[in-house]
């Protein structure tokens, strides 16, 4: 009989394993079968911990969100155009860390108040920089969307930082797309250096929320 001893199935462990193997065969092959065969157990002992495959994303989406928040640094003294800059960069950082991290990540519920207190204290700098609490959530809410809708698309054509999914070949795209000069010329804007068009995005998105609420 063997004698080793099996550490503990947890929710945390079971997560961390799902965030690995999800590198290796993305959302759709992300079963829970599979998670269970990686841990060395049967399919319904992960059923202790997570009721549907939605529940254990909801976790993934949790510790995704924690490691973010490790690796990211926010002053108190940001502006509010700072702040946004700081946590949507690290938003999108942390999503493309993993392969269709935005799909898991959105529409997903945190499963505890791990968000709240970084929540608590954007929310009080935009108030205090003149944003009613409304407008405060409008600016902050459109700012993620933003990064999560952007990051779906550039996974799209990137699954992965490294890793480019055939048929997003540029200059074929634009040999294809010959009779329609411009939208051809359009696809190095559209399918190619993801860090700059995020950026100047994230500005438009911040001169927008300026224009709009009148807040400098």
């Amino acid at each position: 009989m063997s004698t080793e001893r099996r550490i503990p199935l947890d929710r945390e462990r079971v997560a961390d394993t799902a965030l690995r193997l999800l590198n290796e065969v993305g959302l759709d092959g992300l079963t829970l079968r599979a998670i269970a065969r990686e841990l060395d157990v049967k399919a319904p002992a992960l059923y202790w911990h997570f009721k549907d495959k939605q529940a254990l994303l909801d976790e993934m989406a949790t510790e995704m969100f924690r490691r973010m928040l490790a690796g990211t640094v926010l002053a108190p003294d940001d502006t509010w155009q700072e702040r946004l800059r700081t946590s949507n960069r690290g938003l999108r950082e942390a999503l493309r860390r993993y392969r269709d991290g935005a799909k898991v990540f959105s529409g997903s519920r945190f499963t505890g108040l791990v968000h709240a207190e970084q929540m608590e204290d954007t929310l009080r700098l935009f108030t205090a920089s003149g944003f009613t609490l409304a407008q405060a959530v409008r600016a902050t809410s459109t700012s993620y969307a933003y990064t999560l809708g952007f990051v779906t698309e550039e996974q799209g054509v990137q699954p992965l930082p490294d890793e480019r999914r055939a048929g997003y070949d540029v200059d074929e795209r634009a040999r294809r797309m010959r009779d329609f000069p411009l939208a051809a010329r359009a696809g190095a804007e559209i399918f190619a250096d993801y860090d700059r068009h995020f950026e100047e995005g994230l500005e438009i998105v911040l001169a927008g929320i300026a224009a709009r609420y009148g807040v400098a």
